[in-house]
């Protein structure tokens, strides 16, 4: 397949079109380095606590040798269900340090959604926030996990977590009553702290992580991402990044406000940061605007922030964020879904920082393209690929398609993950025969060499970021008594971009939209709900039966 790669001749100065061949071994040599080199620097602020690189790695070394004490097999999976917290970093590095693998959960899944994911990794201990444990304990005996392990919101805070603790069970009342057989974080921390910990042997072709992702056919699937796909996307986004990064004249500090669970913020939040040297600021619940803008206010020398389009609107429309001065915000980094121009010229006006829109994938770890960061305004593209990536422009017959048309994306480098986990077939069906992933998105190519979003393959719904596949909220809306036949699409909205829309066929008269709404609650994810119900005598369909959205969104 041809591929002349355009961009490299607008790549700025000291980028090269190839990332250097990679210096550490795995992810634990790449931590290890950190710890040496940064030891005494604050490496994260989590609830105004912070903890210093030298800190974190005793803490994860202790996590790390709890569960080589459980005698696990090599390459068990350790699924992490929680917010953006301490106790996630510590854990997260702990198991990948052990030599397995980390299990990355939504913590706003319902019990349905957790224990298929749960059941499609076959995770054998699960490692969560006790606001969470009550949406496992119904689901408990339903999966191979053989130990759990609790935190308190406060668990490693000293005096302050007390009342960090009270506060989130009693005031807040955000921790639901559980009881499951469990052992304590602080606890299993304390028993790995008097074990020795053995050093294993992990290498590049290691996985990692198992991230989920919808995938590009709708269904629930395990990108499998090895040592070496993440410390590629690390190096690739440092060496991109490095030319707006040469101002900083202090410690850099990176704001995490988007889940470390999910690949944007955990590669270009906790990884890139961590290779840096810089503080990450935790932010554990950045749906709460409020008290979002009294922590930015607190922290004025924050350097870069990622987020997407939802958080930046949400910020800009509330009067308090122009209390909000950034002295040295050297970087905005946009993805997860498209930034609106709107957004992003009203965000660089009370900033004075542009957003640089970017474009990735859980199956890429995840960058594939973004804006340099000496971009002066909004592109609206989605900026050239990274150093040591390739993108060429697909029709449906794999052909490869000139610059400017429209066709699938396609991407090969050494971010793209390894495949699907245990799923063959659909790894076969997302890779072209010369090993190109297809992302199933449709763009171009410009004559300048950018790429730009033209549109979504299919019918995938982005709700805030989130991706929802129809297919997903029809399972669980097909199962509802009263419901005889359904389809969902999306519809556009002003603030989160899209919303999901169901069409319901009823089979009982009785039931209501309020029915449908409540029902959908109790299943499914607060992204992937309805908003709006639309009951209907009949939905369009083909000759062989099949339902035709795109007849639903002409109505």
């Amino acid at each position: 397949m041809s591929n002349s790669k355009p961009w490299i001749k607008n790549y700025p100065p000291g980028v090269d079109p190839e990332i250097a061949p990679l210096t550490y071994s795995s992810l634990a040599e790449f931590f290890e380095t950190a710890f040496d080199r940064f030891g005494s620097r604050k490496a994260a602020e989590s609830m105004g606590k912070s903890f210093t690189y030298r800190q974190i790695d005793h803490l994860s070394k202790d996590f790390a040798s709890y569960l080589q004490s459980l005698n696990l097999e090599k390459g068990a999976r350790i699924a992490l269900m929680y917010p953006n917290v301490i106790e996630y970093l510590i854990a997260m590095i702990g198991v990948l340090r052990a030599g397995y693998v980390v299990v990355n959960i939504n913590p706003l899944y319902t019990a349905r959604e957790l224990e298929a994911q749960l059941l499609d990794s076959g995770a054998t201990v699960l490692v969560l926030m006790e606001n969470f444990a009550h949406t496992y304990e119904q689901i408990a005996t339903k999966t191979s996990v053989s130990k759990v392990i609790v935190s308190s919101p406060g668990e490693l805070m000293g005096l302050k977590g007390y009342v960090i603790n009270w506060v989130a069970r009693n005031v807040k009342r955000l921790v639901p009553k559980w009881n499951i057989d469990h052992i304590g974080f602080k606890q299993a921390l304390e028993i790995g702290q008097k074990r020795s910990f053995d050093q294993p042997a992990i290498e590049l072709y290691d996985i990692a992580f198992l991230q989920y992702t919808g995938g590009t056919t709708g269904i629930s699937k395990g990108a499998v991402l090895l040592h070496r796909n993440i410390l590629s996307n690390v190096a690739q986004i440092e060496m991109w990044l490095n030319p707006g990064l040469k101002k900083a004249d202090q410690q850099l500090q990176f704001l995490c406000a988007l889940p470390m669970t999910h690949i944007f913020a955990l590669t270009a939040c906790a990884f890139l940061g961590m290779a840096k040297g810089a503080m990450l600021i935790l932010v554990a619940n950045p749906r709460d605007i409020d008290g979002f803008i009294n922590l930015l206010i607190k922290h004025p020398k924050i350097n870069i922030f990622p987020g997407v389009n939802t958080l930046f609107h949400a910020l800009i429309h509330r009067p308090e964020f122009k209390k909000v001065k950034f002295t040295n915000l050297l970087v905005t980094i946009g993805g997860g879904m498209a930034v609106h121009r709107k957004t992003a010229d009203h965000w660089q006006a009370i900033t004075g920082c542009p957003i640089a829109q970017g474009y990735g994938l859980s199956e890429t770890s995840p960058v594939v393209c973004v804006n340099s960061p000496l971009e002066t305004h909004f592109t609206g593209h989605i900026g050239p690929p990274m150093p040591s990536t390739d993108v060429v422009i697909l029709d449906d017959d794999e052909v490869q398609l000139p610059d400017g048309t429209p066709g699938e994306i396609c991407i090969k480098g050494p971010q793209v993950m390894a495949g699907y986990w245990n799923k063959p077939e659909e790894t076969a069906h997302c890779m072209t025969a010369d090993g190109y992933f297809k992302s199933g998105d449709i763009g171009l190519i410009t004559e300048s060499g950018h790429i730009q979003i033209v549109d979504r393959k299919k019918d995938m719904i982005v709700v805030a970021g989130f991706k929802v596949f129809p297919n997903d909220v029809e399972d669980v809306l097909a199962q509802m008594p009263g419901v005889r036949e359904c389809a969902v699409i999306g519809v556009p909205h002003r603030k989160l971009g899209e919303i999901v829309k169901a069409y319901v066929v009823k089979s009982d008269h009785h039931l209501t939209e309020a029915d449908v709404l409540q029902y959908c609650k109790d299943t499914l994810t607060s992204y992937k709900r309805p908003r709006k119900v639309v009951f209907a005598h009949e939905l369009p369909k083909s000759n062989v039966g099949k339902i035709l959205r795109r007849e639903l969104r002409n109505l």
